[in-house]
């Protein structure tokens, strides 16, 4: 089982984890709610109904790591739209996002919580590391959140498709991006288990 999830008997996954791979999974995890930030009942503790009614944003992040996992809900993934149609894309994205990207935000801070707190209640054993042992809810979560962590990392790397994957495995040992690129491909095999794990 070391590196890879695998199913639990009714429902569930587990993995073991050494020291190295738990602190890095969780400093991603806590960086990721770094770049998220907090949500508006947070910043106004003092009225819990805040967040219920608080419009977010209606401007698409100026971070690229944001712009990646909020992206506009309305564009032409075909080509550069005619201008009328570029500006009532514009238009639906920003509406749309003012009414969803706070719940958006919500629910990856929430996979990133569930992250970090079920890395925190591991019990080491005897020779280093740790079985994590996921629930079917947490398994999601962790599945919502290692996509995010992708996602971010693959915006740092500038990877936008396929080639740029492939093109990944040819670093040399000294490019600076080495250490990112490894944890990225990491994740994605954490990923890849994960999911089968999850299938029917």
């Amino acid at each position: 089982m070391p590196g890879t999830f695998e199913p639990l008997p009714g429902g569930g996954a587990a993995v073991a984890l050494d020291d190295v791979e738990i602190s890095i999974i969780r400093s991603l995890a806590v960086q990721l709610l770094e770049l998220i930030g907090p949500g508006p009942a947070e910043d106004a503790p003092d009225d819990p109904l805040a967040e219920l009614f608080a419009d977010g944003p209606s401007e698409p992040p100026a971070d690229p790591v944001l712009r990646r996992l909020f992206p506009d809900a309305y564009s032409d993934p075909e080509g550069t739209p005619e201008a009328k149609e570029a500006e009532e894309q514009r238009a639906y994205s920003s509406e749309f996002r003012r009414y969803t990207e706070n719940d958006l935000r919500a629910g990856k801070r929430d996979n990133a919580l569930a992250v970090i707190r079920t890395l925190d209640a591991l019990s080491p054993v005897d020779d280093g590391g740790a079985v994590l042992k996921l629930s079917v809810e947490e398994s999601r979560q962790w599945l919502s959140s290692l996509n995010d962590l992708r996602l971010a990392i693959g915006s740092r790397l500038e990877i936008t498709d396929e080639e740029d994957t492939d093109l990944l495995y040819r670093l040399p040992d000294e490019d600076p991006r080495k250490p990112m690129v490894m944890a990225y491909l990491w994740l994605g095999g954490l990923q890849e288990t994960l999911v089968s794990t999850l299938l029917p």
